[in-house]
């Protein structure tokens, strides 16, 4: 069954082969995953919401009408699964207010991250990224690291494209403020001042 585009599966799985659809699963699995694990902050739980999205996906398949992609609608699905379990949960998040950001306050955070290795580059981003609401952080995750457009961005999350445009340069000066008050100090502890 290997190698066939993703409305054939749904079509089989429509027609009652449940085997079709474990092939989506197989394939969709690690992204949904990603998603929720990013979204939730554990392991557990981004575990039991990717197992319900993938059951509400199967429960209402005959409503994929394919107008956007099969894995968009997945996301959709996987998002608000996840801001389900975010809801059920209510956790606080930490916020951080939005300060002007000029030129030369991202080019002193971009010069900052130069001096760290990539590995630990990405470790301080998620670790950053983890601080932002999990709105914000899913669009910056839909955005930057699984480029989605900002037509597939809107369509998962049912923003209007305003408010996505909007959340998306907020979610980036707050990020920014976050790896600027996460690297520094780092920094000068263990380098000193300069």
């Amino acid at each position: 069954m290997a190698n066939k585009p993703d409305e054939d599966y749904i079509e089989l799985t429509l027609k009652g082969d449940v085997n079709a659809f474990s092939f989506l699963v197989e394939k969709y699995k690690d992204m949904v995953f990603t998603l929720a694990v990013k979204m939730v902050k554990s392991r557990e739980e981004a575990e039991e919401v990717s197992q319900d999205a993938f059951i509400k996906a199967y429960r209402y398949l005959s409503k994929f009408k394919g107008d956007s992609k099969f894995s968009t609608w997945l996301y959709k699905i996987a998002y608000n699964t996840s801001l389900d379990a975010i809801k059920k949960k209510s956790n606080s998040y930490n916020t951080v207010t939005i300060d002007e950001v000029t030129v030369n306050y991202i080019s002193s955070v971009e010069t900052v991250l130069d001096g760290i290795e990539r590995e630990e580059r990405a470790a301080v981003i998620n670790d950053c990224l983890q601080q932002l609401p999990e709105d914000e952080r899913a669009i910056l995750l839909f955005f930057y690291f699984k480029e989605l457009s900002l037509k597939e961005i809107i369509e998962v999350t049912s923003m209007s494209e305003a408010n996505v445009k909007v959340k998306l340069h907020r979610a980036r000066k707050k990020l920014l403020r976050i790896v600027k008050n996460t690297v520094e100090p780092e920094l000068i502890s263990h380098y000193g001042r300069k």
